[in-house]
């Protein structure tokens, strides 16, 4: 069981955050921390689920254990260790039999590789990620099949903290570390909204901040798992009509609450939430149930960011960026992800000519 630290309610370890006050919950005395990778996991392990739609997790489908340990695939992939598993899949890391390079192989379980829907949609998601190779994007390099009729997907191997972790580990993250990644995030998904894909599901778990050798972090976005081509045909958008309950109602936009069409300002508006969580611990809507939560997105005005943490002193500039990320309306908002991670830079100081952070990722 994990509890609020403001009023005490406890909640099931599949709950995150207070539906009261929107606190960031704790685990209890004695009780691990629940939810989230461990800290250094690779980018492969499977994304924790925080719920559907509906506010509660969907069970896994069941899955036969594997090991794949010293096979080779594809002639080339020669298999080292499985690293993360989940209901729908295994995760092997993999050495390159020529090169030596690193990388990740998600293996899905038989009973996804045996349903001939899901990998239809599949096969259109990796053909489009296969396009997003970016230093802030965990890309799909290529797809392929086993002897034993196993469908796996190759991407590179990323090692790092997922951005939850992170969270929960810091509780607050410094205006720097925010501008940074936040600017990063921007950069991965300005790629994909120009290939006209849109992630549908950013949230701090499919965030990876990894360390370069020479000490630099950089934010890497993953699982664009429910991407989709924004001028969907009908086979398409028959494939991924069912998007609304795969994705996270804590970052769901409201025009996806509501089933709307989406573009990249969904995208803006699931960034800008996470960038509130980082700069204050909390979400900025609340409600008695996760239901009520949602409602709230799509009825009220976030609570004020000075108003969540007064303590904090943040400014009235950076005040309005994040209010206009978070504009009920797609109109009100950025139009793009980099010209939300550039209002939020000024905001907060960074530097945004042509030397500075943005202009280097993204090409100015």
């Amino acid at each position: 069981m994990i509890r609020c630290p403001a009023c005490g309610t406890q909640y099931a370890d599949d709950a995150r955050f207070c539906t009261k006050d929107g606190s960031k919950l704790i685990a209890m005395p004695g009780a691990p921390a629940a939810g989230t990778p461990a800290p250094g996991a690779p980018y492969s392990a499977p994304t924790p689920a925080r719920g559907t739609a509906h506010g509660r997790a969907e069970p896994p489908a069941p899955a036969s254990p594997m090991n794949l340990v010293d096979q080779v695939l594809d002639g080339r992939y020669r298999i080292v260790r499985k690293v993360g598993e989940g209901g729908m899949s295994f995760v092997y890391l993999a050495n390159d039999t020529a090169t030596k390079e690193r990388y990740a192989i998600k293996v899905l379980s038989q009973a996804l590789s045996n349903d001939q829907n899901a990998m239809q949609r599949l096969k259109r998601e990796a053909s489009l990620g296969m396009r997003l190779a970016h230093p802030n994007v965990c890309h799909i390099i290529r797809m392929g099949e086993t002897q034993d009729g196993l469908v796996y997907v190759v991407m590179p191997f990323v090692e790092g903290e997922i951005l939850s972790d992170r969270n929960n580990r810091k509780g607050t993250l410094s205006l720097a570390e925010v501008a940074k990644f936040v600017t990063e995030i921007a950069a991965g998904l300005h790629v994909a909204h120009d290939l006209k894909i849109v992630h549908r599901d950013l949230k701090p778990e499919n965030i990876m901040i990894c360390k370069s050798e020479d000490g630099n972090e950089r934010a890497v976005v993953m699982d664009f798992g429910l991407a989709k081509e924004r001028r969907a045909d009908a086979e398409l958008q028959k494939l991924t009509a069912t998007g609304i309950i795969l994705g996270t109602p804590e970052f769901m936009s409201p025009e996806q609450l509501r089933g709307k069409p989406l573009d990249p300002r969904t995208d803006v508006y699931s960034l800008g939430l996470m960038t509130y969580e980082m700069l204050t611990g909390k979400l900025p809507f609340t409600g008695r149930t996760q239901q009520e939560m949602m409602i709230a997105r799509l009825r009220n005005e976030p609570v004020p960011l000075r108003q969540a943490r007064p303590e904090l002193d943040f400014s009235e500039a950076l005040e309005k960026v994040l209010a206009k990320s978070m504009q009920r309306a797609p109109d009100d908002r950025y139009t793009t992800a980099p010209e939300f991670a550039a209002a939020l830079s000024m905001a907060i100081g960074g530097k945004t000519g042509e030397g500075g952070v943005l202009g280097r990722l993204f090409g100015r």
